[in-house]
């Protein structure tokens, strides 16, 4: 039998990869109080240029979407050349590049919407959790149960953030539907009370996400559309009792659409958090995604090379993706390939303001460099 490397190309939608690790979303809060990504930010994703894909840090798909301080948009003008800016300093990497869309729903304040502007999400349920904001931290306010008439304009805004990613430069777009943000927050009955026909039965509570990646598919292909989801995580306090028939009715829904992807999230991952996994206790979230998805999987969540390894030679995934391991180490796949030390990441300086702790974490090849060169220095003295 074969054996497949994580360093093997794969085909993605309409794309090539040139290997099967993918940089998995992350949110950094490197934007402009405009909601532009700041110059900063292209140089970031360019030193991680060695991922066969990148999906970027979630974004705004409208002014009314935002949960936290300085996460960039996809609305204005000035955002798409700020992203611009990043695709530009990609190109010609051979690195495949998607703008994750991003909606918080309740998991929002006022104090980080415009004036006037307050949370919204399927129904006035409360997130029961405090958000950053800019003027500290504040518990997440009581929602806006969002009308028919609102509920199709938030599906269209998130069509309008996929046209405007493309012509931004990037390669296509996915779809934030995990961690009890917005699609998942229309998906679960704890916060979806509804009774018309976007909540009730799980049919109806799966809706949102797939009119919302139907519509994304029609404005720049499917072929240009993937997916993300967390199945059976209550991170920010969506869950279902009959979880197992949600998301079995949720991937049977989507996979007539022809996306290009799936990605899921394994439970190791709790926002931006990692727990201990109880592997006898807990759902096999890579197995039962593959189980019921015909196209390409990417799986996420606590992978390193043997692991990411064994689940391609499995058949249980076929692009694993890597998140925090890619903070402090710009040259994972390098790392990975030679079995290089991984640097510790810092926490304290995940979510902004500037290049410390975004861009000033060096290569494994630039740190043994100013090794030697210091050795050698001290060695002349």
């Amino acid at each position: 039998m074969t054996s497949i490397s994580l360093f093997a190309p794969a085909r993605v939608g309409a794309l090539d990869l040139k290997n099967r690790i993918a940089m998995a979303p992350m949110t950094r809060s490197r934007g402009t109080d405009e909601r532009v990504p700041k110059p900063v930010v292209a140089q970031y994703y360019a030193q991680r240029s060695g991922a066969g894909l990148i999906v970027s840090e979630g974004v705004g798909i409208s002014p009314g979407s935002f949960g936290f301080p300085n996460v960039p948009g996809i609305f204005s003008d000035a955002q798409v050349q700020g992203w611009r800016g990043v695709t530009d300093c990609l190109r010609g990497t051979g690195t495949r590049f998607f703008m994750q869309l991003w909606h918080v729903g309740r998991v929002s304040h006022p104090d980080n919407l415009p004036p006037g502007v307050q949370p919204c999400a399927p129904s006035a349920l409360a997130a029961g959790r405090d958000v950053v904001t800019r003027n500290g931290p504040r518990p997440a306010s009581l929602p806006h149960a969002l009308e028919t008439d609102e509920v199709w304009a938030v599906v269209r805004d998130y069509a309008q953030a996929a046209r405007r990613a493309i012509e931004a430069g990037c390669d296509g777009v996915e779809i934030h539907a995990a961690n009890g943000y917005l699609p998942a927050q229309f998906l679960h009955e704890s916060t979806n009370l509804r009774t018309d026909e976007w909540g009730g039965s799980i049919e109806k509570r799966a809706r949102f996400t797939v009119e919302v990646a139907r519509a994304c598919a029609q404005a720049v292909g499917p072929d240009r559309v993937g997916v993300r989801l967390s199945p059976f995580s209550a991170f920010n306090g969506a869950s279902s009792a009959d979880e197992p028939a949600v998301y079995e009715q949720l991937l049977a829904q989507l996979a007539p659409l022809g996306l290009a992807y799936l990605h899921v999230v394994t439970m190791e991952v709790a926002g931006h958090m990692t727990r201990q996994a109880d592997a006898a206790g807990e759902p096999d979230v890579v197995g039962f995604a593959r189980q019921r998805w015909p196209g390409v999987l990417i799986a996420a969540g606590g992978y390193d090379r043997a692991k990411a390894e064994h689940d391609l030679n499995a058949g249980r995934a076929d692009v694993v993706a890597f998140g925090r391991d890619y903070v402090g180490n710009p040259d994972l796949p390098e790392r990975l390939a030679h079995g290089w030390p991984l640097v510790e990441r810092r926490m304290a300086d995940w979510y902004g303001p500037d290049a410390k702790g975004y861009t000033d974490y060096r290569s494994y090849a630039a740190t043994s460099a100013t090794d030697a060169a210091t050795e050698v220095a001290q060695e002349s003295k």
